[in-house]
């Protein structure tokens, strides 16, 4: 799939405002560790029905009632049933304790569950025996980050999710319909402290921080624009080569593919922050594309638009001018180039950026700027039309007086 200007998207055509959801990679290789709740659509039929024939392996020694064929709706006003939010939205009962020895986990910290989750036909729609995820950075949805919160490590649950801590609105295609209460069995395999992404290997760095801007991404196609800038941020955060004492330790190969994924992320990124209209922090964001790839076409444009926007017409134009000269053929750049002319004019109309074929520009990208028409030199009409009546009026006179005499 081309790169074309976009704010960031990947599948828009070069000729179109930038307007589409994050780019998303195409060699990126998935593995089994750092394991996120699979936000992804299955790949076939035979995946969700070999999934949900094995519905029971996990916890076979709790298929009580409740899991098994009572109504959500009987479960959310049960009195045994234990809320860990105020609204009621989200219950658990307790299966099986825990260690009270241990404190319950915080925010920040990294958990490992074992978990399965089922709509109320009892359809299984997620299912993971080792997930983990770091609480707070939106790896999965609010209702597992709460619940494990309140849980002993080694207890097991069942938790009642209300659309509203699930997939709320627009579901989970092809498997969650919108608004859909989920019913999950989970059990607090471990607690820990999140490890500091400094210590990690650069090849773990790379995995950790993809699967955090995929999660963004996720988010952004939602239009859920803040969710997906905090994974943008937790992104940037791993996708670094510094070790603890400052120095870069990766191979000149790993620190640029660390490169191109944070460029990725931070054009991403920036795509969110205009979607919240955060202006000046999208300039800065994609300021920093330009300083890790000086030639990058999307951050040049996005650059250029928001100066113009800000009134500094000046570095605008330079920025726009290396756009151009790198996508001569791009309409986007084009059409930008012709606002700022006008802005630069105070919106009169005496000049006019007209798009040039690419072969006229070749290496010389300075505005073609054509002068508007001029009023042609000579009398004006008005002039003419009352020196005719001037002389209609002698001639008048003329002819009376001599009928006169």
């Amino acid at each position: 799939v081309a790169e074309p200007i976009s704010e960031p998207a990947d599948c828009d055509p070069l000729n179109k405002l930038p307007c589409g959801p994050p780019e998303q990679e195409k060699k990126l290789k998935k593995t089994n560790s750092w394991k996120m709740v699979r936000f992804q659509d299955p790949s076939t039929e035979e995946d969700v029905v070999e999934r949900d024939s094995s519905a029971e392996i996990l916890f076979p020694e709790y298929a009580v009632e409740e899991w098994t064929c009572a109504q959500f709706e009987e479960l959310f006003a049960a009195e045994d049933w234990e809320n860990i939010t105020e609204d009621q939205l989200l219950r658990k009962k307790i299966l099986e304790s825990g260690d009270e020895q241990v404190p319950r986990s915080t925010w920040g910290q990294e958990v490992t569950v074992k978990m399965q989750g089922v709509l109320e036909d009892r359809t299984v729609v997620e299912k993971d025996c080792k997930l983990v995820f770091v609480i707070g950075e939106g790896d999965v949805i609010q209702a597992l980050e709460e619940c494990v919160m309140s849980m002993q490590k080694g207890e097991i649950t069942l938790l009642l999710a209300d659309s509203q801590y699930a997939y709320g609105l627009l579901g989970r295609e092809p498997d969650i319909p919108a608004w859909a209460p989920l019913l999950y069995q989970l059990q607090l395999l471990d607690i820990r402290d999140k490890p500091d992404p400094e210590t990690l290997p650069i090849a773990d760095r790379i995995r950790v921080g993809n699967q955090k801007r995929e999660r963004g991404n996720f988010h952004f196609q939602r239009e859920e624009y803040s969710l997906a800038a905090r994974a943008y941020y937790v992104a940037l955060e791993v996708l670094t080569t510094h070790s603890q004492d400052g120095n870069d330790v990766g191979m000149k190969e790993e620190e640029e593919e660390v490169r191109e994924y944070r460029v990725k992320c931070l054009n991403n990124l920036a795509t969110a922050q205009l979607r919240l209209e955060q202006f000046d922090e999208a300039l800065h964001t994609s300021r920093d594309v330009l300083t890790l790839q000086p030639n990058n076409v999307k951050a040049l444009f996005r650059t250029g638009k928001l100066l113009s926007d800000k009134g500094e017409y000046k570095e605008a134009m330079e920025v726009l001018k290396q756009a151009l000269k790198l996508e001569p053929t791009t309409k986007a750049i084009h059409a930008e180039l012709s606002k700022l002319v006008k802005r630069q004019s105070g919106g009169k109309d005496t000049q006019q950026w007209r798009v040039k074929p690419a072969k006229v520009l070749g290496d010389d990208i300075t505005p073609f700027l054509i002068p508007s028409k001029k009023k042609s030199s000579g009398l004006s009409w008005k002039f003419i039309l009352g020196a005719l009546v001037v002389a209609l009026g002698s001639l008048v006179t003329s002819v009376i007086m001599t009928a006169r005499n």
